[in-house]
């Protein structure tokens, strides 16, 4: 962990350079700004959101949902299907995040600073930061180092939206708490009891959701339908077309399938 300890006491530097900055200059009232007034929302709440918003745009609705989630959307959605499940027809789960990987040292690395909120407010300041500066500075710095294989619109959602204090101070919030939960199993006496009506797309080498996961699932859960996307994607295929358009295509397939659903 040297490499992350250097790294940290360059950013404390940063840190208080910038905090000066902030409370002195209109661009600290640009890094500041806040919709939500400072609030910092959990994976839990952010799970009761989801339940309330499907609740009240469809209260009075007997149509059926397909639900789909991406990374900790998987696990989200599963806690949304358990939670309403006269509602779900079926529930598909891309590149799942579902419980911690102690193998990874990214995870590892997240984890060490969304715990600290001094940390974690340093990495916000940073990227409103970045965020304030001329957008075409702001794009290719986002190309260069986030997304060199990224498509314009991920690009231009980066730098108008992700690139704000507040929307990574709720990032780094957020996923304290995943990494707080996801130490735990997933509900696997619901995953057998539903098999019929989840399937799972994982990624050759992703650490988010490595095919170890994948191989538990399968002796769990032996009904769940599994896939592996061997194209060449990665974890963040929806920043670029050709995997968003492959993955658009499996979960297209898997819909038209559906009944019944069977392993690949």
């Amino acid at each position: 962990m040297c490499w992350l300890f250097l790294e940290i006491q360059e950013l404390l530097h940063f840190i208080r350079t910038l905090s000066k900055l902030s409370m002195r200059t209109s661009v600290g009232k640009h890094l500041l700004q806040d919709s939500e007034n400072g609030r910092l929302f959990s994976l839990h709440e952010q799970i009761d959101h989801k339940v309330d918003f499907i609740e009240q745009e469809l209260q009075h609705s007997e149509q059926s949902i397909i639900l789909v989630g991406h990374s900790i959307g998987a696990y989200i959605g599963l806690e949304v299907f358990k939670r309403l499940q006269n509602k779900i027809k079926m529930f598909v789960g891309l590149y799942p995040f579902l419980k911690l990987n102690k193998n990874s040292v990214t995870q590892s690395a997240i984890g060490y600073i969304a715990r600290s909120s001094f940390l974690s407010k340093g990495i916000s300041l940073f990227a409103s930061f970045i965020g304030s500066l001329q957008p075409s500075i702001t794009r290719g710095i986002v190309r260069r180092f986030l997304g060199p294989s990224w498509s314009v619109a991920a690009v231009d959602v980066a730098c108008c939206h992700l690139l704000k204090y507040h929307t990574m101070r709720n990032v780094l919030f957020m996923a304290m708490t995943e990494f707080q939960k996801l130490t735990e199993e997933p509900d696997w006496t619901f995953a057998r009891a539903k098999e019929d009506k989840i399937a799972f797309l994982f990624g050759v080498d992703d650490h988010w959701g490595p095919l170890s996961h994948l191989e538990e699932i399968s002796k769990r859960a032996p009904g769940v339908t599994l896939s592996v996307e061997t194209e060449g994607h990665t974890h963040g295929y929806c920043c670029n077309e050709p995997g968003s358009f492959w993955v658009a295509e499996y979960i297209s397939n898997l819909i038209k399938n559906q009944s019944p659903i069977g392993n690949n």
